[in-house]
């Protein structure tokens, strides 16, 4: 058994938020699919139903090892090296990314939101590192892209709740904030919210409110109009999201985007990301 063995099936048009759109200029795509190919497959490991831990500890181990020069078991991961070394980039986003996957065997509660954010340390922030060093900016905006990446993340966390439950008996909700507010783990499995878990999870997505607060000047930060536009309609996409979540009973409701409803929020981000960038041109002028 190889992790390729293990894949789900899923690409990147699978996924909530965008992966390398066309927004995101072609010399700079190739690297970042390289990367989410790698990150997909190691999701898919770690998520596998079949394969017992020990198994999924294994193949993780064998994508670390072709990612490093220490092996060549996983195609996907050679070809990242690969890619990596063509452009002077370091593996250790990959590995990071590596660290999350392998809690994900390992760990199926988290007791706080710091120690959420611990996780979304491993399992998001090194994503938008990794465009962020594939694009050559400037490292002063890890902190925005990271608050950025970790929002992302617990909105995927409150959307499948339920799912994570059920399929993997993994809860990323915080247990202290479950507490808090009267709710319990096994209120996941019921199919519907129970007040006090809609209480908690409209907790959370306040963080995560909050969050977005903090990476909402990212956009502007970044020097790579197409990418700032990328992030700007990400963002947009978070904030809709995050609204909805506070409105609607995941457990119960439908809370992502259709097609084209994310077609038309990441519009509306673009274009605000546009009237900004042009806004901050043109004062100087006017000054």
């Amino acid at each position: 058994m190889t992790a390729t063995d293990l894949s789900s099936g899923k690409g990147h048009t699978d996924e909530n938020f965008p992966v390398a759109s066309h927004l995101i200029a072609p010399p700079y795509r190739a690297p970042i699919m390289a990367f989410y190919r790698v990150a997909r497959l190691a999701d898919d490991v770690a998520d596998h139903a079949q394969a017992t831990p020990a198994q999924k500890l294994a193949r993780l181990g064998e994508i670390e090892a072709a990612l490093t020069g220490k092996g060549d078991a996983s195609p996907e991961a050679v070809a990242l090296r690969r890619v990596l070394a063509e452009r002077g980039l370091g593996w250790e986003h990959m590995l990071d990314l590596l660290e999350a996957f392998r809690r994900d065997v390992t760990k199926t509660r988290y007791a706080s939101w710091d120690e959420l954010m611990d996780y979304c340390r491993y399992s998001a922030m090194p994503v938008g590192r990794f465009v962020l060093d594939v694009h050559g900016e400037d490292r002063s905006t890890w902190p925005a892209s990271d608050k950025l990446c970790a929002a992302l993340q617990v909105i995927n966390h409150l959307q499948d709740c339920a799912k994570d439950f059920h399929d993997l008996d993994r809860v990323y909700l915080p247990l202290d904030t479950l507490g808090a507010c009267g709710a319990s783990v096994e209120m996941l499995g019921e199919g519907r919210g129970d007040p006090a878990m809609t209480r908690a999870i409209r907790v959370l997505a306040d963080k995560t409110d909050a969050l977005l607060h903090g990476s909402r000047p990212f956009a502007g930060q970044i020097r790579d109009l197409r990418l700032a536009l990328e992030v700007g309609a990400i963002q947009r996409l978070a904030e809709s999201l995050t609204a909805r979540l506070k409105a609607r009973d995941p457990l119960s409701e439908e809370t992502h985007h259709s097609r084209w409803e994310a077609l038309g929020v990441g519009l509306l981000g673009v274009t605000r990301t546009i009237r900004e960038r042009l806004s901050r041109q043109s004062a100087p002028r006017a000054a």
